[in-house]
């Protein structure tokens, strides 16, 4: 736990404290250590053997609040034994607790019909700050007692320190394959002007399709990266894999010449490709390598980014998979069902696997934004004039955590012919973040 203890440390002050504070800052309840330095963490009961792992380890709401702020362990008490200050606001647990899906082990039969944990269930929901990063508000606490004791730690910039624009691309086109397109000529004879697309789309080229938005999304991309420089990446997250499952059809076939039109327009508008590993790898992650050295093969690009089709990333052990594909980056931590701070933060961290208790180099980027998330009746459900306030709202709150903002809004979500908000929402967004 030593190097968890000070990984953790180091990321509430901000990731660039030198080892020297760190060493100023203790966590340990033997009184007999607290002169050794100038703060002190008591631990809570959370890390002990006969309680961690089980559900007396669970926070109990409601949350202690410590300088306005809930407090998942320990107590809202600060006090001071000769030069050392002393928390028994147990931070480094709470902040474990959320930035390693911990209650996630806990609750292993918690999931919905596709072995997601919900983000309705979550402690972060239920206790009300989903929409607030919890662990970073932390950060500023422990950097403002430690500047009472011995040495200040500058607060980070007022700023979006990395934008992640990204695309799930589950479908390239709606009806380029025989399915999509008897499906659309048997609609068109309700809706005459759907067999008109279905037929334009499947005879005439990719281009015509109503989902192929991808060119637009991509020019809207890039005119925020011309504002923000290199502080804003587009990734296109493509599916290769998966069987039989409904949850992976249509299934993409690399050798179609349409998937090599969405490589080309990738390299053109110079678009980073990432693994959108399949349902079906979601369930046997062992198929995570074998789905990254096809699209490698196919795109003849390196792969190190990845994001799980559904979000479905069933059990923290999953995250070995990754490891083991030499996948270096996941994207997929966010909930389905409620936009927010899944990871208790705004910002990167290194995979915690509360399994083993062990520190890994697999770092999850925390999704912020997705769009299904806001308008499906089955998640959150807000109109468009509601979507665009959350929205709004979350990404001011990345701003002022120097946090790092990842949206993700499919192609299928933006067509011109949907009844959605989400092309005209998404166009919104973007024209906010060239501000940033």
């Amino acid at each position: 736990m030593t190097e968890i203890i000070e990984y953790i440390i180091q990321f509430l002050l901000g990731g660039t404290a030198s080892p020297e504070i760190i060493a100023k800052i203790g966590y340990t309840a033997n009184n007999e250590d607290f002169h050794k330095y100038k703060l002190v963490i008591v631990p809570s009961s959370f890390f002990d053997k006969e309680v961690y792992g089980t559900g007396q380890s669970l926070p109990v709401l409601p949350l202690p609040i410590w300088e306005e702020v809930p407090l998942l362990f320990g107590e809202p008490l600060v006090e001071k034994t000769g030069e050392t200050l002393i928390l028994h606001a147990d931070l480094i647990a709470s902040t474990y607790f959320l930035i390693s899906r911990y209650e996630e082990m806990v609750n292993h039969g918690c999931r919905d019909e596709h072995g997601r944990f919900p983000g309705k269930e979550s402690l972060p929901y239920r206790a009300g700050f989903i929409d607030s990063p919890l662990v970073d508000e932390y950060g500023k606490l422990l950097r403002l007692q430690l500047s009472e004791t011995c040495c200040e730690i500058p607060e980070p910039p007022k700023q979006i320190q990395k934008v992640y624009l990204t695309h799930d691309i589950d479908q390239i086109s709606h009806y380029r394959n025989i399915r999509g397109f008897m499906g659309g000529l048997l609609r068109g004879i309700r809706w005459p002007k759907e067999g008109n697309r279905a037929l334009r789309s499947f005879f005439s080229g990719l281009k015509f399709d109503p989902w192929y938005t991808l060119p637009w999304l991509f020019d809207l991309d890039n005119s925020v990266k011309k504002k923000l420089g290199k502080r804003c990446e587009t990734i296109a997250f493509i599916k290769i894999g998966g069987g039989f499952r409904k949850e992976d059809k249509p299934i993409i076939l690399p050798h179609h010449p349409d998937f090599q039109s969405l490589l080309k327009l990738c390299r053109d508008a110079k678009i980073i490709i990432g693994l959108h590993t399949s349902y079906e790898a979601g369930i046997y992650p062992k198929k995570v390598t074998d789905e990254k050295k096809s699209l490698e093969r196919f795109s003849k690009r390196k792969i190190y980014y990845n994001r799980h089709h559904y979000l479905d990333t069933r059990e923290p052990g999953d995250m070995q998979a990754l490891i083991e594909a030499r996948i270096t980056d996941d994207f997929t931590m966010g909930y389905a069902d409620v936009a927010g701070f899944r990871l208790g933060t705004c910002r990167a961290v290194k995979w915690i696997n509360p399994n083993t208790q062990q520190l890994t180099s697999l770092v999850l980027h925390p999704l912020t934004i997705m769009d299904v998330s806001l308008s499906d009746s089955r998640y959150m459900y807000l109109n468009a004039h509601q979507a665009n306030e959350y929205c709004i709202k979350l990404i001011n709150m990345v701003e002022s955590w120097n946090g790092e903002l990842v949206l993700l809004w499919h192609n299928t979500s933006v067509e011109k012919t949907t009844r959605s908000y989400h092309r005209q929402l998404y166009e919104n967004i973007i024209e906010h973040l060239k501000t940033k």
